[in-house]
């Protein structure tokens, strides 16, 4: 395919140029990220921030369980025991 070959502009050869330009920049893009991978998991300490990645996770997840754990109490429940308490019922 020359250069000529898309000329035209139909939408078709649009579309296609399109998707091999896109497919294009994510290729330049994953070689220097895989690159990056690699030299990550060649470090000496990679087990201890593994370790240590994987306990700041489970703490963020303790935090957020805990954050929607406690139920509310029921409001009928509530109004109840307000006026018991006002009664001196308490």
């Amino acid at each position: 395919m020359g250069q000529g070959a898309f000329d035209s502009g139909s939408r078709g050869e649009d579309a296609v140029l399109l998707a091999v330009g896109l497919a294009d920049a994510a290729l330049s893009r994953v070689g220097p990220v895989v690159n990056r991978a690699f030299r990550v998991l060649r470090r000496s300490d990679t087990a201890d921030l593994v370790g240590a990645a994987g306990a700041d996770l489970k703490a963020r997840g303790r935090l957020v369980l805990d954050r929607y754990d406690t139920v509310p109490q029921a409001h009928l429940e509530y109004l109840a025991q307000r006026a018991q308490a006002r009664r001196g019922n308490a």
